[in-house]
């Protein structure tokens, strides 16, 4: 064990302990400063030293939802502009390859690859997800299902190009399916037309392909039909088990209901992290899984050595933690505007 694995572990230890110790806010308490600054607390404690940028949650949002306008365009191309980092392996079976705004994941089987999320536009699937695939050896044209998280641009953009263009199927739930068709949440020409209903999917629905199986779960929040997979990756011969959350900010305004059930969700899913040992969570933003920076200690290594994407089961729930109590601050903080 390097020592940097062994200081990493301790420090997750030490802040499990810590979290574990403390005391909750009671279960009495209505909206107040007090409620909020108690979970606050709560989720700083669980953050610990290692989860600063999961705690950003924990900031006051506004209480109306953005509007999609020039500003906003303006704002959106500047993140899709932004230079991407080098695509990457993760594990044995699992690549990235996203921008440094949004990212996008390939799941390699025998049978053909998984592509979760699709990024931006054509521009960018072309330039990433099938340049990147290509540099990491793999072979676009055998991507046979695109799983979108949720019914946002930046994540369904690139999908209508990549599904045309190699018959892949588009996976998502049924609940963004029927967004997308009615009244879009957020719309750009940026981004274009959202991709055609194909494959509908409910909460706990799998997904096979060449012996990798995907559990979508629904985790309302984001949107409303957020989808988070959970399955299966191998790094030097062991099996690790990944969930990847598919939407984490509060981008939805003083929504109490919504905000919630995205508390919900992240309680539901610890309980699934504890069933199955997940000891991976990764996001379909790099700046929330710190991705670019784990995949770069990666190549340092030449990927040999522990794997820094294994976080291990306690900090994938302090995680979620932290996402809790955030969620239930802002929904604190918006019910006291009433």
């Amino acid at each position: 064990m390097t020592p940097r694995r062994s200081g990493g572990l301790l420090a997750a230890a030490l802040a499990t302990v810590l979290w574990g110790c403390a005391s909750p806010p009671p279960a009495t308490l209505g909206p107040s400063e007090a409620s909020i600054a108690a979970h606050v607390a709560a989720a700083t404690r669980a953050a610990g030293s290692d989860l600063g940028e999961v705690l950003t949650l924990c900031k006051p949002v506004p209480t109306a939802r953005p509007v999609q306008d020039e500003a906003a365009d303006r704002g959106l191309r500047a993140l899709i502009a932004r230079p991407a980092p080098p695509p990457g392996r993760a594990f044995d079976n699992l690549y990235f390859v996203g921008g440094d705004w949004a990212s996008a994941w390939a799941i390699d089987t025998p049978e053909g690859i998984i592509l979760i999320d699709a990024l931006n536009n054509q521009v960018e699937a072309t330039a990433l997800i099938e340049g990147g695939m290509r540099k990491l050896g793999l072979d676009p044209a055998r991507i046979r299902y695109i799983v979108v998280s949720h019914g946002h641009g930046d994540h369904y953009g690139g999908a209508p190009y990549l599904a045309q263009k190699y018959g892949a199927r588009v996976v998502m739930s049924d609940i963004d399916w029927t967004m997308m068709e009615t009244r879009l949440e957020f719309a750009t020409p940026i981004w274009g037309a959202p991709p055609k209903r194909d494959i509908s999917v409910k909460d706990g629905d799998k997904l096979t392909l060449g012996g990798t199986s995907l559990t979508l779960y629904v985790t309302p929040g984001h949107t409303w039909g957020t989808l988070s997979p959970v399955f299966d990756v191998t790094w030097q011969g062991k099996k690790h088990r990944v969930l990847l959350w598919g939407g984490t900010g509060f981008n939805f305004g003083a929504d109490i209901p919504r905000m919630e059930s995205y508390g919900r969700s992240t309680q539901r899913m610890a309980q699934v992290v504890r069933a199955e040992g997940i000891d991976v969570m990764l996001s379909n933003h790099s700046r929330v899984d710190g991705s670019q920076g784990k995949l770069a200690r990666l190549r340092e290594a030449g990927g040999t050595g522990p794997n820094p994407f294994v976080v291990g089961e306690p900090t994938v729930e302090r995680t979620l933690t932290v996402m809790n109590e955030c969620s239930l601050a802002q929904r604190d903080r918006f019910a006291l505007l009433r």
